[in-house]
């Protein structure tokens, strides 16, 4: 192994930089769909009627203990037996948005169940109704309180993203294989990936903590007292 060996890998950039391009739109698009999704099912899953609560609990259990991988490739594969057709990359952001929806349910349900009695019934009392005072009463100490395990759970689903290549979705591990194959530098271009992978989660790390000290912690959090 020599310097050589890695400039083989980084003259397909191009190809390296359109995969690391779909991984940040998989990603980015399938958090925001999931975390919206999350919160209404985390309020329907506790304050919704009871064949609403079972089905989402029974949602919840499934895609939290059934391999992500097998949950792709039955959408992707499984799905048009039933005569639903969908191209990898729709087929990869359901995947990924339905998986990170269970999980997001669970966490911000946990920030709910958390608020103490009082801050529903002021709400109840101010006469805000049940929506108003969910978003703006319950919801921001609730992100308040679970946000740190929020972003550990959206830069598992960043990482996660790497799977949607065993449908040919063109993002940065399938950039790799191809890569691979064509230069036979096997090593060298999952190195070069992985370390693309770190610097990638670190970032997105970084940029749902400035998200939590900008909107979690900061004007979002207060938006219902002012």
């Amino acid at each position: 192994m020599s310097l050589s060996s890695f400039i083989d890998v980084l003259h397909s950039w191009p190809s390296l930089l359109n995969g690391l391009g779909m991984t940040v739109l998989l990603t980015l698009i399938s958090c925001l769909l999931g975390v919206i999704l999350g919160t209404l099912c985390a309020w329907a899953s506790l304050k919704g009627p009871k064949p609403l609560r079972w089905f989402i609990r029974a949602y919840v259990e499934f895609f939290r203990n059934t391999p992500f991988l097998g949950q792709i490739f039955f959408i992707f594969f499984g799905l048009p037996a039933l005569g639903l057709r969908m191209d990898p990359f729709t087929a990869a952001l359901v995947a990924l948005t339905i998986n990170l929806t269970a999980y997001a349910c669970e966490i911000i349900r946990a920030g709910i169940e958390a608020t103490p009695a009082g801050q529903f019934e002021a709400a109840s009392s101010l006469g805000l109704k049940p929506a108003q005072a969910f978003f703006l009463i319950i919801i921001p100490p609730a992100f308040q309180r679970v946000w740190p395990a929020m972003t550990s759970q959206l830069v598992i689903m960043l990482l996660a993203s790497a799977l949607c290549s065993q449908i040919s979705v063109a993002e940065l591990s399938y950039e790799a294989n191809m890569i691979a194959s064509r230069t036979f530098r096997n090593f060298e271009a999952y190195i070069v990936v992985t370390i693309m992978y770190l610097a990638l989660a670190v970032l997105f790390r970084e940029l749902l903590t400035w998200v939590g000290r900008r909107f979690v912690f900061g004007e979002f959090a207060t938006a219902g007292q002012r």
